[in-house]
């Protein structure tokens, strides 16, 4: 068996044409979107104890991707973009254009504080050792984030521009994983994510486990437009 054909694949819709990152994220139709959940554990031994589930869509200029998480202890510390939110709470997204399994992949993290982390990484081994972090890359990118502590969740949103990802042709196919760290400052943190790692202790980093974000409505527009063609 192909190992593509053991991750996880998601069809990505387009938005609403209504939508536009001046408006209100939050007061989107995202039950529009199908819905990723469960999220499972970075080991892959079951499913996470605090539930995570992602939308994503897609038009012309953005991704969208939108998490909900439960958490009955939201915090966090940190106030300023690139702090290392990733020892706290997060919900992270890793992408890379193309099938294939990247060496090189874009990290984005947004906390329930509303804090973003973006960098370039270089990771040609999967390997901690030859890991290469570009802090110095900002993403032309929007962010939010809202805490409802009284009811035990938070939910983070991300506008990501095309153009921070690619200077080619919109790809069909991307190579992405959504992870997500729970800590609770009276417990053991957590680990979870769409697609698992397959590690102890959990390690994010492993491009050969991402899975592949199929852009829907692109596909079938380029098959249409080649039938025509031809």
């Amino acid at each position: 068996m192909r190992e593509m054909d053991t991750l996880p694949h998601y069809h990505v819709v387009r938005v609403p044409p209504e939508w536009s990152t001046g408006d209100d994220p939050f007061a989107w139709d995202w039950t529009q979107m199908p819905a990723i959940m469960p999220f499972v554990l970075a080991d892959g031994s079951g499913p996470a104890t605090q539930q995570t589930m992602a939308r994503l869509g897609y038009d012309s200029d953005c991704l969208y991707v939108r998490f909900d998480c439960e958490d009955c202890d939201i915090w966090g510390t940190y106030r300023e973009r690139d702090e290392p939110i990733y020892n706290e709470e997060v919900v992270e997204l890793f992408i890379s254009p193309g099938a294939e399994t990247p060496v090189a992949y874009f990290e984005f993290e947004i906390s329930p504080n509303g804090v973003f982390f973006d960098a370039r990484i270089g990771n040609p081994h999967e390997d901690r050792a030859t890991l290469r972090v570009d802090l110095a890359w900002n993403a032309d990118a929007r962010w939010w984030a809202r805490r409802e502590d009284a009811a035990g969740r938070w939910t983070a949103i991300l506008a990501l521009p095309w153009r921070c990802l690619t200077s080619e042709p919109l790809p069909l196919v991307w190579r992405a994983n959504l992870f997500r760290i729970e800590r609770p400052r009276d417990g053991e943190p957590e680990f979870s994510c769409w697609s698992p790692t397959f590690t102890t202790p959990a390690d994010f980093h492993k491009p050969s486990r991402f899975g592949c974000l199929m852009l829907a409505e692109e596909c079938r527009e380029r098959i249409r437009n080649a039938a025509i063609e031809e």
